[in-house]
């Protein structure tokens, strides 16, 4: 290796093992290996970590020396680093407010052409930019304020069991614990009666408990258990409506807003009709539109229509008078209009070609985030970054190519390679091996996971690999799919049929489609033909018609922090399957193995603070905490299964609240975490950590990985059975104690999959997942196919959104979505059995 290059000396982050390797700079990078092997730990842990540590090297001392406890990439050297830009998975900071042209600043550069190049009607006013985007005080629609809809509480929702008292909980949209306690005493003490039926209670008492702005402060003397002491308190009332309202304006938890939203009737707003913007700026148009109509459009309409213009701008025309209808260049040039009208769709142009070239002109710049992929969501930061100009820098990038269609890799390979052309290093860790197959180097990390991986097995040319011993990737190079890994037997009849119709949701309108019951079926199609719709469209229906739901908001850790960027409800504004877009929609079943019950697993995280880990999420935690509490040391001091978890105050560290960390501000850059100085990241307090099990604290027990802890906790069944089923989906490597901040989409899907595969007794169930095998390598691909194939041969029938060809090749039914992307997609969905 010459000069010219990154060379890593002693990287020993998590399970790297002492790594010593160099890396090429100007050119395309892959960094390879199983799930768990330590790819993620060499690319960004290491490089991009090092490379962040030396530019916080540029803070104030005081500020540096928190830092440092941090961000610490554990690597004894690194040499030839330039500054490096890492475009990782995940939605980072996505809420219901952010869309694709926010995400892509395309939004913006839309916005200043409408503002500076609209034609504004007469008593309209020119308006700068902000005027035209619906998340700015001046924009918005005063009626929603730019959200859309509108949420009426209604009584009928608010109550819907009026046979119940106040007392027994009639009220069901006040929050359960002792609030929802507080605001029943306060009700009592006022004088009203809280013992009789609802339907009783006067017109007027249920009015104003209901609907009331008025926010008393009384004092409480609580009614509790006899052997508890009860002190009076000041409480403060509110009504029902008012709690659900703020909960909706304020809350950042998704489970909180989605349990608001039961309570509620939610319509169009009737002042914007549903477009978010004030009239004013809904009267400029461009080309006859407005910048709403404009943002609604997919991208290749509108850049075909952007494009036309600019072509129209760049036309000379005779000499004479200059309108904005005619042509653009004249003997005296453009007007100032004209010019500035130039510059703006030369700018979105580029930019909208850009995510085009990227598998994504079937979005719209209107679309919220919150309805993308991660790996989609990844894509639109890449094109932001190739429109950025930078020059010498090292792009780190994780699965770039997760959730497109093989036919959307060539072009996807060829950007990447233009990032290098322009000067720049592109480090990709990447598992498709038509990725893979187009770098210039490749680094391959193993042998396994965890502690069986961390070796560097090669670094070289592609044509090297095959010959690294131990290496699991060189298996698939020439041979990507191994059926006889998943299934040899032919595909399965199947047990029934699940017969669905009219099903509509978003670019899917009133289709018709057969499912075999008790069968393996993969949805295929290229990049926004409308496969995610489809199961969103198939897995509402079912629920509604045949089967109980269980989907992310029942399976979500009930220790998430409550501070989480709220990602919305997934459900469309006026509550209905179809969308509003088609008939009734519906299913009928016959034959056997009729789901009576429907769980949808995507990749979104399990949490999204530290306080969410695997242990906690998959149960396994409650089994482990009862056998601590058990113990006669426990016993002696009077600890019980609570005081064994790092959310109850009993049980953690003081000092950081059971988070192992402790949040640092710092002035003029974004906050950071530092290990806990008291209990440094054990979680828990020091009388907690005194109690030992097996001879392991509970902190000693969090650090172990899955495969470590099956050997410690097999004598307890629940916790067994947990770990097994993690074992068994490729996550042996995974710690109990696992923060979900940590964890890919992919792990967390299997995580839930998991949790759901631990249940000893199921009845018939129909899952549906969307793209599980998204950022997993062809070695897990098969683990986890193996895995799905075993649901359907318990009597489960399983439901796939997927792009990989071992799904595909081992499905017993396909089902084909197209022909298009975006408004081309959804119109033909054909299926049938696999042939061989």
């Amino acid at each position: 290796m010459s000069e010219h290059s990154i060379r890593v000396r002693g990287a020993r982050l998590h399970n790297l093992r002492d790594v010593d390797v160099d890396l090429p700079r100007d050119a395309l990078v892959a960094v390879t290996g199983v799930s768990g092997s330590g790819k993620s730990s060499l690319a960004f842990g290491t490089i991009h970590g090092e490379a962040q540590r030396r530019y916080l090297d540029s803070v104030a001392p005081f500020a540096r020396r928190l830092i440092h406890a941090a961000v610490d990439p554990q690597v004894r050297d690194v040499q030839g680093l330039p500054p490096t830009v890492a475009l990782e998975q995940g939605r980072g900071g996505a809420s219901t407010r952010s869309s694709v042209g926010t995400v892509t600043t395309a939004g913006s550069t839309l916005r200043m052409l409408w503002s500076r190049c609209g034609d504004y009607p007469d008593g309209v006013a020119p308006m700068d930019s902000d005027h035209f985007s619906a998340n700015t005080a001046v924009g918005a629609c005063p009626g929603c304020g730019g959200l859309g809809v509108r949420h009426l509480p209604t009584e009928a929702a608010m109550v819907p069991d009026p046979s119940r008292s106040i007392a027994d909980g009639a009220v069901a949209a006040w929050p359960g614990a002792w609030l929802g306690k507080n605001y029943r005493d306060i009700v009592s003490t006022l004088g009203h009666d809280v013992d009789v039926p609802w339907r009783d209670l006067p017109a007027a008492t249920r009015e104003w408990v209901l609907f009331t702005d008025e926010q008393p402060v009384v004092t409480v003397v609580p009614t509790r258990d006899p052997e508890r002491i009860s002190r009076p308190y000041r409480g403060t009332f509110s009504s029902a409506s008012r709690y659900v309202l703020r909960t909706l304006a304020e809350t950042r938890s998704v489970s909180q807003r989605r349990r608001a939203l039961r309570y509620v009737e939610t319509h169009p707003c009737e002042v914007c009709a549903g477009r978010r913007l004030r009239p004013d700026a809904l009267a400029v148009t461009w080309e006859r539109l407005a910048v709403d109509e404009a943002s609604a459009l997919p991208v290749t309409d509108l850049l075909d229509l952007l494009g036309a213009r600019l072509a129209q701008l760049a036309r000379p025309r005779p000499a004479g008078p200059h309108g904005r209808t005619g042509g653009s260049v004249g003997p005296e040039g453009p007007s100032a209009r004209e010019e500035a009208e130039r510059v703006l769709l030369e700018d979105l142009v580029g930019r909208l070609s850009l995510m085009v070239d990227l598998g994504l002109g079937h979005l719209s710049l209107g679309r919220g985030t919150t309805t993308v992929s991660s790996g989609e969501l990844q894509r639109l930061r890449l094109a932001t970054a190739l429109r950025s100009g930078l020059f010498g820098v090292v792009y780190v990038l994780d699965e770039p190519s997760a959730g497109l269609h093989p036919q959307d890799t060539e072009r996807l390979v060829a950007l990447l390679r233009g990032l290098v052309a322009a000067g720049n290093t592109v480090i990709v860790v990447e598992h498709d091996m038509a990725v893979v197959a187009g770098c210039d180097w490749v680094v391959d990390v193993g042998p396994g996971a965890g502690d069986e991986g961390g070796s560097v097995l090669w670094s070289g040319v592609l044509d090297g690999l095959p010959r690294a011993a131990g290496s699991v990737t060189a298996r698939y190079l020439s041979r990507p799919v191994h059926p006889e890994e998943v299934r040899e037997e032919p595909p399965r009849p199947g047990s029934g049929t699940l017969a669905l119709s009219a099903l509509s949701r978003h670019t899917v309108r009133d289709a018709d489609l057969d499912l075999p019951l008790g069968a393996l079926t993969v949805v295929t199609g290229i990049s926004g033909s409308g496969k995610t719709s489809l199961l969103d469209a198939v897995h509402d229906v079912v629920g509604e018609r045949l089967a109980s739901v269980e989907d992310e908001a029942e399976l979500e850790d009930e220790d998430e922090d409550p501070t989480v960027v709220d990602e919305g409800d997934s459900r469309p504004p006026d509550g209905r399957p179809d969308g509003g877009q088609g008939g009734a929609a519906r299913a009928r079943a016959s034959g056997d193995g009729i789901p009576t019950r429907v769980v949808r697993i995507t990749q979104k995280p399990i949490g999204r603070s530290p306080r969410s880990t695997l242990a906690t999420y998959t149960g396994l935690w409650d089994a482990v905490r009862a056998a601590y509490a058990a113990t006669p040391d426990a016993r002696e001091r009077g600890f019980r299964a609570s005081r064994f978890s790092f959310n109850t105050a009993a049980g953690r560290c003081p000092t950081c609240q059971g988070e192992g960390a402790v949040s640092v501000e710092l002035l003029f850059l974004p906050g950071t975490y530092s290990l806990c100085p008291d209990c440094r990241g054990d979680r828990f307090g020091p009388q907690t950590l005194e109690v030992r099990w097996h001879g392991l604290t509970v902190a000693d027990l969090l650090r172990r990985s899955v495969s470590e802890a099956l050997e410690v906790l097999r004598e307890l069944p629940a916790a067994r059975r947990a770990l097994e089923a993690l074992q068994a989906l490729g996550l042996g490597y995974l710690t109990l104690g696992q923060p979900a901040t940590e964890l890919s989409g992919g792990e967390a899907q299997r995580i839930k999959l998991a949790t759901e595969l631990q249940k000893e007794r199921r009845a018939p169930t129909l899952y549906v997942l969307d793209e599980p095998t998204s950022g997993l390598h062809p070695a897990d691909v098969h683990r986890l196919l193996s895995v799905l194939h075993a649901l359907v041969d318990a009597g489960h029938t399983v439901l796939l959104a997927e792009h990989d060809p071992a799904a595909v090749a081992t499905a017993d039914w396909l089902v084909e979505v197209g022909p298009g992307a975006g408004d081309e997609g959804g119109r033909g969905v054909a299926s049938g059995p696999r042939t061989d």
